[in-house]
């Protein structure tokens, strides 16, 4: 690795005008391309303090060699000269989009001189119009019912050309499939209009079709050609079956394209649906790896550079209103360069209420499903799964494999309702039935590192005396170590031992230890859990915690963190660990706090269970209709005996409590719940 020092330029070398950089490994490939406003300060901002930078800028002016860099006029040439570099040097520490090749989209090559219809998956091809993307059972079914109306070749070349040398068509012409250009039955030019009219009516021009059948059928039905009529009355069923599946989401006269994203500390995914006409006619998906501090405006921004620059055109072509989650970074320039692209005013804005709001609302559902999906797929991989485990055992220097690993996260609202979870990973997949919940009172609910020594404490407790429950039955089944104790006085012990296997033995909470333990928190908190373990005097479990802040990974008693790459699939792995833990420890709080919400005056009462609570107010209606009723009318209700009725006239008249009586309240808003 070079160090940044040695081709550091000097300060009165950078203009201070805008411009864009580049910086150079020592091969002389382009690793990274930026911009900035004042060049001068953004650069020395990569070689003040190197080690005070984020791990992938850390990497990045360590793996560089030389930078250099280009002036220009005005931010909005920055803007176009970066994306071109860009595109043209690919660069690995910048930010790209990977197109999400899940589903497929309906294309035709209309760069062909007889243009064919295809369901195509994969980068997109110049010259060829893509429509979707679809289900693959959605677009089989729209492509076999357009082909109806709109014969156009769906056949591969092969085909075309053995249907060509024979002077025959495929199946496809003889059903009317096809317009079997071929043969000849169709000139190159009359095929090129059909294609044309197939992509104006995927391109959102269904109704002038079905306008234009509905006149043919009247025209036939007049001049009594019923066989005709009814042919044409098919086509227009058929036409109307596929525009009816794209439901009409925003007024007619609106043509957007609608962006969101869903992203974490590593990743982002992004969605968008296009909207033509009032009408979702397509989506498309992006996840990318967060290899650049960016924040969400630079995220948007370089993925509106990425997308429209690419190809010009995403959906036909490009609207004229581009919704996204947050103002982009520069966004003036970026809707002057789209402009350009367009050859008229595009509108970048973020909508706030109604129905682009809701919309919006939408495609952020499906960005984090596509996030989470993701995610998924790669954690279950046994591959990758492998090569987490490794990883992160060779980045800590264990001695032992990954095969347990248990991560703690504690929970809380300002002190109150602390809780904990714990969550187990074997083999790099979650075991749920090992998952643990920890409530939290007294004094270790004073702070995280108080409650983090306590869990652990409790959980590895748990683990010594399961251990030595254990080790003590095996020495009782085993009988007298000595052989020459007295044999009959062994005999008894065995005779126990074998009755003894019938009955299944007690399934053994923590009777398994972990090789790893993670904890959701920093330095503190991993001092904390490492000291718990050395109370116990267990050395055979390592400790380490994941800072959500840089994704640090901290070891006891380490001045510094272990920062593993943004890519490695170890990091991948105990992030998602911290992330379950996190999960799993949130929605006990909720639980917990969700019972503490509400206080009733009957909780009190003692010897007065949930059961007997709700019969009292099924019987009575209210707690007021409680306190007012006298022991015998209290003993009429199911479940209350003489001795509970008398014991809830004494609690409500101040015997109980010492005082008065306390309503019911809503503790989040201060309500009275009941009188």
């Amino acid at each position: 690795m070079a160090n940044p020092a040695s081709y550091r330029p000097k300060t009165g070398e950078i203009p201070t005008n805008p411009g864009v950089y580049r910086f150079r490994d020592p091969h002389g490939r382009v690793i990274y391309v930026g911009k900035a406003k004042s060049l001068r300060s953004r650069l020395n901002s990569y070689f003040a303090n190197p080690a005070g930078l984020l791990p992938k800028t850390y990497a990045m002016v360590h793996a560089a060699s030389s930078v250099e860099w280009t002036v220009v006029g005005s931010e909005l040439e920055s803007l176009q000269l970066e994306y071109t570099w860009i595109k043209e040097f690919k660069p690995r520490f910048n930010v790209v989009f990977r197109d999400d090749k899940t589903y497929p989209y309906l294309a035709v090559t209309m760069n062909e001189k007889y243009p064919r219809v295809q369901v195509m998956r994969g980068d997109k091809r110049k010259g060829t119009r893509y429509f979707g993307p679809y289900t693959a059972g959605a677009i089989r079914e729209t492509m076999d019912t357009l082909l109806r109306v709109f014969p156009v070749r769906s056949c591969s070349a092969g085909v075309f050309k053995r249907a060509e040398a024979s002077g025959r068509p495929c199946l496809l012409g003889y059903i009317d499939k096809c317009s079997a250009p071929c043969v000849g039955r169709i000139s190159p030019g009359d095929h090129r209009a059909l294609a044309e009219d197939f992509c104006a009516f995927m391109g959102g021009e269904a109704k002038r079709f079905i306008s234009k059948l509905e006149k043919q059928m009247a025209d036939a039905v007049a001049k009594l050609d019923y066989e005709h009529a009814a042919r044409l009355r098919d086509d227009i069923t058929a036409l109307r079956k596929v525009f009816e599946r794209n439901a009409v989401v925003l007024s007619e006269d609106t043509d957007a394209d609608v962006f969101a994203l869903h992203e974490d500390e590593l990743e982002a995914a992004v969605q968008v649906f296009h909207v033509r006409g009032g009408r979702i006619r397509g989506q498309r998906g992006w996840v990318v790896e967060k290899v650049e501090d960016f924040t969400t405006p630079d995220l948007v921004e370089h993925l509106l550079l990425q997308v429209y620059g690419e190809d010009g055109d995403t959906h036909g072509r490009l609207p004229r209103e581009i919704l996204v989650p947050v103002e982009p970074s520069n966004a003036e320039d970026l809707a002057t360069w789209l402009g350009g692209i367009r050859g008229a005013k595009v509108d970048i804005r973020v909508p706030r209420r109604g129905d682009k709001a809701a919309l919006m609302s939408t495609v952020r559902e499906n960005a984090e499903h596509a996030l989470k999906l993701h995610k998924t797929r790669r954690a279950g991989d046994i591959t990758v799964r492998s090569q987490a485990l490794q990883e992160l055992q060779e980045a800590l220097d264990l001695p032992v494999p990954l095969l347990r690993i248990e991560c703690f996260d504690v929970s809380h609202v300002q002190g109150t309702n602390v809780v904990a979870s714990m969550v187990v990973v074997e083999d790099g997949l979650p075991k749920k039935s090992d998952y643990r919940k920890f409530s939290i009172t007294g004094p270790a609910a004073a702070d995280d590192t108080a409650a983090m020594h306590d869990v652990l404490t409790r959980r590895f407790r748990h683990y010594l005396q399961d251990k030595s429950a254990q080790v003590d039955e095996s020495v009782l089944a085993a009988g007298p170590a000595d052989p020459s104790e007295n044999a009959d006085a062994a005999k008894p012990v065995l005779a126990s031992t074998v009755l003894d296997t019938t009955t299944p033995a007690p399934k053994a909470k923590f009777a398994y230890p972990p090789n790893l333990v993670v904890v959701d928190g920093g330095q503190p908190q991993v001092n904390a859990a490492a000291r718990a373990l050395k109370d116990l005097g267990i050395d055979d479990v390592y400790v380490v915690g994941l800072a959500k802040r840089l994704e640090e990974v901290w070891l006891p008693d380490s001045d510094f963190p272990v920062i593993l790459p943004r890519t490695s699939q170890g990091l991948y792995l105990l992030q998602r660990i911290r992330d379950e833990a996190h999960r799993f420890a949130i929605t006990f709080h909720r639980q917990k706090r969700g019972k503490a919400m509400t206080v009733s005056a009957l909780d009190a009462v003692p010897g007065l269970g949930a059961s007997k609570r709700k019969a009292l107010l099924a019987h009575f209606g209210s707690v007021k209709g409680v306190k007012a009723a006298s022991a015998e009318e209290l003993a009429h209700a199911k479940g209350i005996g003489p001795a509970l009725a008398t014991a809830i006239v004494n609690h409500f008249a101040g015997d109980g409590t010492g005082g008065a009586a306390v309503p019911a309240i809503n503790m989040t808003t201060g309500e009275i719940i009941e009188s």
